[in-house]
This record gives structure tokens, C-alpha cells and sequence, in this order.
């Protein structure tokens, strides 16, 4: 039986048991209807957000990049221009169908709406592999204080797989948004890469780009006191890039590394939000870039966004590519085995853009 809203706030312990061992999430917490935000969500002042002195003007925002001629000179600029300034950037006519957006958005507040049990059985503790994993907030263990999110992430290792271990009630819609994705990604993939003078993507590049990918599904519950948490602290992604899905209640904020205020990736309908991940930037030599982001908690809606992580495989070893050094420009970034990167990442809180010391020279 669910505690009740008052053995939750009395008894600081029913929380960690009733969201993370018991399944329900921060989902199951807010269906209680709680007025208050428990004090596990209570971020320091530090990492809260502050929509009066923290937030860029609306004027200063991420570029939105039309792809529907995509062999432009013009838009391969916009895109590397983008990566480097930014490290964030929409596109429109990207060729992904609106209908496949829709449905993995449907089929995202299905898995969510499941009764607690059901979506236990995917926890670290019921999944019968890690490729697929039920969760809240970041890492629980290691956190301070929780982060308001609910999330289903399943790495991709086949079709057959797949279809045998995928919650039944999202696995076609996310399929189909990873396989109606893959051509934008290679499109962008080779303008950064000409960005970079790296002119031929063998299989041996293609794979350390793009070996393997993870799709996530996530879900904010409306909040109580959305001014004193968050839906994900700060963090870079360790992807190459990821592309996600956002819907039209807004909340994602981007770090700008000039001015170091934040400012907000407004929904645009039908579009993808590309970022650079820290493997990118990494092979870039630093000169893409992957920048600090953030969700907010929001008071009034359900949220949900799926992201697709375009990753190195886990067995491959990252570092500047041949040609960012050839000419005699020195590393920044040593050579690092991606699995043992992506290990360090999920072992501690978010913490803004510490991740990539790891791999500094």
C-alpha cells in the first residue's frame, strides 16, 4: 500500500524506499498530490534556479538550423558554427516524420502511466540486463539531493534483443525514432567531420562516432515548489551527440560559456535539439564543444523528452582524431577507453563539466 502524503514528509525514510526501491519514482510521489516538496529534493541554493538573475536575455538563443537543403555551403557553416559557439542547435526538415515524433512521445507517457509494479520490472534490481533500466532521478546513491525525473533507458544492441527485453509498450515507437534518425545523424555527423578537414569516414571512424546508441525516455512530473529543485542538475552528455525530443512545455536550459548565464531552448514544433557530447568534443581537440545544460522542475505540467545518445562502443578508445593534431597542435585530450570515461560519469552527482577532466592531458 502507498504511505500517505504525512508518513512521506514524518518518516524521511518511506521516501527513498517508496520512490527508488518500491518503483513508484518521483511519478508516484506527485500522484500523492503532495503540496511540498520533501527535503530529499531540496537542491542547495547554489544549483537552483533563479529565472531573475540567472537567465539570458530571450534574444541570445541557440540557432535554429534548416536542413531541408542540407549540401548547402551555408548550412554546413551554420552547423559547425553552432557546435563550436554553442554546442547546442534545433533543426527543422531534418527528414525524421512528425508521426514517428508523436507516437515515441505517446508511447513515453504510456510506459510512465504503468502502475508501479509494471515498471519495476525493469529496475537495476528485476531487469534481466543492464542494456535496459528503470530509474529516477541520477545516481541516488551518490546524490545529495535528488533530481525530479523519472526515466526508462534502454541501449540498443539489436532488433532481436530488442523486441525481447523492450517494455512491449514503447519498444516499436522507440525503434522507429532511432532507425528514422540514423540518416540526419550520419548528415550531420560528415558536416562536422569536413568541419574538422576529416574528409573520409571509414568504418572505423563510423564506428567510434556512432558504434553504438541509447535511447532514453524521461518524465518530470508536475512539482510542488518547482523553484527549489531541478529535473536534471547541471551535466554535459559523454554522447558524440545526442539528439532529443523535446515537448512543447519548455524547461531546457543551455550554459552560455561567454556570458555563463543560462538560456532557454524554447519547443519548437516538429524540430530536434542536437547537442555536442564530451566524446566529441574530445575528438575535436576541443574545438566543439560540449556545454553545460539543465532542466528545470515545473509546477504546472507533466514534461517528457526523448533523447537519442550517439555514442562511441563502449570498447573503443577516444581521443583527438589523427588529422586535429597532424599539423602539430597539441592534445588537450589523451586517449581514454570510452567505457571507463562513461563509468567515471555515472558514478558521482551532476556536476556541471567535471566529467571531461577526466580525459584532460
Amino acid at each position: 500500500m502507498a504511505p500517505s502524503i504525512s508518513m512521506i514528509h514524518s518518516n524521511p525514510l518511506d521516501i527513498l524506499d517508496f520512490v527508488v526501491n518500491k518503483g513508484h519514482g518521483v511519478k508516484g510521489l506527485a500522484d500523492l498530490g503532495l503540496k511540498t516538496l520533501p527535503h530529499q529534493y531540496i537542491q542547495p541554493p547554489q544549483e537552483r534556479f533563479d529565472h531573475t538573475s540567472n537567465e539570458e536575455p530571450n534574444e541570445d538563443s541557440i540557432p535554429v538550423i534548416d536542413l531541408s537543403n542540407s549540401d548547402d555551403p551555408k548550412v554546413a557553416k551554420a552547423v559547425c558554427d553552432a557546435a563550436q559557439k554553442w554546442g547546442f542547435f534545433q533543426i527543422i526538415n531534418h527528414g525524421v516524420p512528425i508521426h514517428v515524433l508523436e507516437n515515441v512521445k505517446d508511447a513515453t507517457h504510456k510506459f510512465f502511466e504503468l502502475p508501479a509494479e509494471e515498471k519495476k520490472k525493469y529496475s537495476k534490481e528485476q531487469s534481466g540486463t543492464n542494456n535496459v533500466r528503470f530509474g529516477t532521478s541520477f545516481t541516488p546513491e551518490a546524490e545529495k539531493a535528488l533530481e525530479w525525473k523519472d526515466y526508462l533507458s534502454l541501449f540498443f544492441v539489436s532488433d532481436d534483443e530488442a523486441a525481447s527485453l523492450w517494455p512491449a509498450i514503447c519498444r516499436n515507437e522507440a525503434l522507429e525514432y532511432i532507425r528514422s534518425s540514423e540518416t540526419v545523424v550520419k548528415r550531420l555527423l560528415k558536416i562536422l567531420m569536413n568541419g574538422l578537414n576529416v574528409k573520409d569516414i571509414d568504418s572505423t571512424k563510423e564506428s567510434i562516432l556512432m558504434g553504438s546508441k541509447r535511447i532514453n525516455l524521461n518524465y518530470y512530473p508536475k512539482c510542488p515548489n518547482p523553484e527549489l529543485t531541478v529535473g536534471v542538475g547541471r551535466h554535459s552528455d559523454v554522447s558524440t551527440l545526442t539528439i532529443l525530443l523535446q515537448d512543447d512545455i519548455g524547461g531546457l536550459y543551455v550554459r552560455n560559456t561567454k556570458t555563463m548565464k543560462w538560456v532557454h531552448v524554447p519547443p519548437v514544433n516538429g524540430s530536434l535539439v542536437i547537442n555536442v557530447g564530451d566524446a566529441l568534443q574530445i575528438m575535436s581537440n576541443g574545438k566543439y564543444k560540449s556545454v553545460e545544460h539543465r532542466v528545470t522542475a515545473n509546477g504546472n505540467d507533466n514534461r517528457i523528452s526523448v533523447p537519442i545518445f550517439v555514442n562511441p562502443r563502449p570498447s573503443d578508445i577516444i581521443g583527438p582524431l589523427v588529422e586535429m593534431v597532424e599539423s602539430g597542435e597539441k592534445p588537450i585530450y589523451k586517449h581514454v577507453l570510452y567505457k571507463d570515461y562513461v563509468k567515471h560519469f555515472f558514478r558521482k552527482a551532476h556536476d556541471g563539466k567535471a566529467t571531461i577532466d577526466f580525459a584532460k592531458v
